[in-house]
């Protein structure tokens, strides 16, 4: 599929400014005057993981690790992005395992890859099978676990109005998928939040 052809700073602006005016107010009036330069400066910081590579993050690893091989996890990585229906916040956690093969991984490079996806048009079902697949796919372990737990402004501030709602998702894959015990093991480091195996 082709790249879209990403439209100049002046058209974002001019388009922030139609919404304005479609929402019933003016664009022109001092409160808003500058609305539109500040949407177009946070779009550029919420969606800046259109220009980033995720598996670039990964393409260092580390070998000297004493034969280790068995569970490595980083739980509670604090995300923010953006549904794709609604363009409403999706505010939520990440839990990131996997089981090595020779080789591990810098832990911040793991939120590198959470934060990169995250910072993307998403579903959560969709970001949550990404940021296994491009681990699975980079460092070749044996195994990878993600379960992440968001909230969905989408479904809390409007439609069914129900706040306090988690949704829950999960991907597992290799001895994670394989291996009760070893899947057992990764949910009780996270908390062993509810979830479904996707």
């Amino acid at each position: 599929m082709p790249k879209p052809v990403r439209p100049s700073r002046k058209e974002a602006e001019e388009a922030v400014r139609t919404l304005l005016r479609w929402a019933g107010d003016d664009p022109t009036r001092e409160g808003l005057i500058d609305t539109p330069k500040r949407v177009a400066s946070a779009y550029e910081e919420w969606f800046s993981g259109y220009t980033e590579d995720p598996e670039e993050y990964l393409s260092r690893t580390f070998e000297e690790v004493a034969g280790y091989d068995d569970l490595i996890v980083l739980k509670d990585i604090r995300f923010e992005s953006h549904c794709e229906h609604h363009l409403a916040p999706i505010i939520g956690k990440a839990h990131v395992g996997y089981l090595p093969l020779k080789k591990v991984v810098g832990i911040s490079k793991l939120a590198r890859v959470v934060e990169t996806f995250a910072k993307r048009l998403q579903v959560q079902e969709k970001m949550n099978a990404q940021i296994a697949a491009c681990i699975q796919r980079t460092l070749q372990p044996r195994g990878v676990a993600v379960v992440i737990e968001a909230t969905h402004q989408c479904m809390t501030t409007r439609g069914v109005h129900k706040p306090g709602v988690t949704m829950v998702t999960s991907t597992m894959s290799g001895l994670f998928r394989t291996n009760p015990i070893t899947r057992r093991e990764f949910l009780s480091v996270i908390g062993n939040p509810t979830s479904h195996e996707g």
